[in-house]
């Protein structure tokens, strides 16, 4: 038996012993996902272990060097760990920004010191993290932004406005794009810094969408004190920084095209539709929309691993990589097929589905997350900013 397949049957045997009977079941709700921080009170003690278990075995971010609280794993023993959590419907024990997001980027630009300091609490959940990119006047012109922050000597004082700031009212701190030299050219003179919300200036308001929820926040920065050994990467030079994050932020947006509902997609439209004499589902035609969905589903489970085995072989000095741009491909084909799937569900529940207050609906679950689907296509750039970027980096098209 080779060394994979012993590391194979080695994380099977302890995710059967160590995940909680409890965490073996899909969340129902975002309310009973795991986002850790200050703020965050477990909503059981299956979940608080299961947090602390995997933490403790690096295995909320496996591929990340121990050192910075990680578990070391290669690609190919990663992907083991991710199949077998799958197959024994084990949930994932951490979601979190500081492990999509900014985790990579301290990685790659981060001082050793910024790496000892922020990367084990993220790891083990203990900080949660939000994103100050947009702007009101500065979306999918990112580099346009007019945050800015006045050089004090030893720190800067930062003043400006953020926008769908994704839970900034939870999140105990903040990455955040400044501009530290108002003269330079527009994709110069930024810089990219780290600072803690509770710091006072920082305020947030929530913005409330079509779904009746939203995690998005405006975010206020009147006179914040931020100390210059926060600043990740050089000075001014906060750009190359946030095209690198970008492109995770596209893969984790991406990812929620390979977010499977809680139970088969066929499963709920029979409990709605009922089946037919075949014991197959009695509408033909949403059964085949059903299955061409699926298909496309795992294409794309396959597509998202193949790249991350592609940027792991770069990192570790292969030959092989993944053009930066393909982040685009995922995030525009991930955000079309959840939409897709949710439209799905829909028109299985037809108008039972639109049911918005009860306890037998969850509150209108379905509806409400079908409504937030529409945000997938803007978030994180805009499906037609994708699809320029695909044309233009991806397959070198003329310009217009």
């Amino acid at each position: 038996m080779s060394s994979l397949d012993d590391f194979r049957a080695e994380t099977r045997a302890w995710l059967e012993a160590h995940c909680p009977p409890e965490m073996r079941t899909p969340a129902r709700s975002e309310d009973e996902v795991c986002w850790g921080g200050r703020h965050f009170r477990f909503r059981s003690e299956a979940q608080r272990l299961w947090l602390a278990r995997m933490a403790e075995r690096g295995w909320t971010v496996p591929a990340w060097p121990r050192d910075y609280g990680g578990g070391g794993l290669d690609a190919a023993q990663a992907r083991v760990l991710a199949e077998e959590m799958r197959s024994l419907g084990c949930r994932v024990p951490l979601q979190s920004f500081g492990i999509w997001m900014l985790g990579p980027a301290l990685l790659k630009f981060g001082t050793e010191a910024q790496k000892r300091e922020h990367l084990p609490r993220i790891a083990r959940g203990e900080i949660r993290w939000c994103q100050g990119y947009s702007e009101p006047n500065a979306g999918s012109d990112l580099a346009s932004l007019q945050t800015r922050a006045e050089d004090r000597g030893d720190h800067f004082v930062v003043n400006g406005q953020k926008i769908w700031t994704s839970y900034a009212d939870q999140a105990d701190w903040i990455f955040c794009l400044v501009r530290t030299d108002p003269g330079a050219k527009k994709h110069t003179g930024i810089s990219f810094v780290l600072f803690d919300m509770a710091t006072p200036g920082v305020s947030t308001r929530p913005i409330r969408l079509i779904s009746g929820k939203s995690p998005f926040c405006e975010t206020f920065f009147d006179d914040v004190r931020v100390e210059k050994h926060n600043v990740v990467g050089e000075l001014n030079a906060g750009w190359t920084v946030a095209k690198y994050l970008l492109t995770h932020e596209r893969e984790m947006i991406g990812a929620i095209g390979d977010r499977a509902a809680p139970r088969p997609m066929g499963e709920l439209a029979a409990q709605w539709l009922g089946l037919d004499e075949g014991g197959r589902l009695a509408d033909p035609l949403l059964r085949a929309r059903i299955a061409a969905f699926e298909v496309d589903e795992a294409a794309f489970r396959l597509a998202m691993a193949r790249t991350g085995d592609l940027a792991r072989n770069a990192e570790g000095g292969g030959e092989h990589g993944v053009h930066p741009a393909f982040s685009s491909v995922l995030k525009f084909y991930g955000a079309e097929l959840n939409k897709r799937r949710f439209e799905l569900l829909m028109a299985a529940g037809g108008s039972d589905a639109l049911e918005w207050d009860s306890e037998r609906s969850q509150h209108g679950a379905h509806a409400r997350a079908w409504l937030r689907t529409k945000g997938n296509s803007i978030e994180g750039g805009t499906s037609e900013v994708q699809l320029n970027v695909i044309a233009k980096r991806l397959l070198a098209l003329p310009d217009a």
